[in-house]
């Protein structure tokens, strides 16, 4: 979906390429996420050939069964249904709150214009230039559209953002 979108990879490829390892706690009895499953079983990204993803020899991503399984295991001890999840809760979940975090850091005096924002993600974290960056293209998404699946699934949104929710504005 990230791809698609226009991202260079999704975030499981950036974790794997950053190292699944990285801030572990290193202690392989302690399995808290799934994040902590792979590196308690070496899983610890192209490093060593494997982390969400199994890589070749040219580090190419591939789908990996043991991965498979250690998410259904902690589908099956959440007590969750298995269920299909569709591109745009994706978006939702994983784009949407970049955006609720860029009006926290506008709120917060961090950065002074969204405009600033854009710039860092554009050209620090690849997000695609023909998007305009999250703040931008927050107010070509609908700043409402995006409080609305925000609080659908949780997330505390920003006030800054639900202000220009209401006013149907963009940043």
């Amino acid at each position: 979906v990230h791809v698609e979108f226009g991202m260079p990879m999704g975030p499981f490829q950036m974790s794997d390429l950053a190292g699944v390892d990285i801030g572990w706690h290193r202690d392989p009895t302690r399995i808290e996420s799934i994040r902590d499953a792979l590196a308690a079983v070496g899983r610890w990204g192209q490093k060593t050939g494997k982390g969400f993803y199994d890589y070749d020899e040219k580090r190419n991503p591939s789908p990996s069964a043991e991965v498979a399984e250690i998410i259904e295991d902690f589908r099956a001890r959440s007590n969750k249904a298995k269920r299909e999840i569709s591109d745009q809760e994706i978006i939702e979940r994983t784009l949407y709150p970049m955006v609720n975090e860029g009006a926290l850091i506008l709120s917060e005096g961090k950065a002074q214009r969204a405009s600033d924002i854009d710039v860092v993600w554009i050209y620090g974290y690849g997000w695609p230039v023909y998007r305009g960056g999250p703040m931008f293209w927050a107010g070509l998404e609908g700043t409402d559209k995006i409080v609305a699946a925000l609080e659908k699934h949780g997330f505390a949104v920003a006030p800054l953002l639900k202000e220009k929710a209401e006013a149907k504005m963009g940043f």
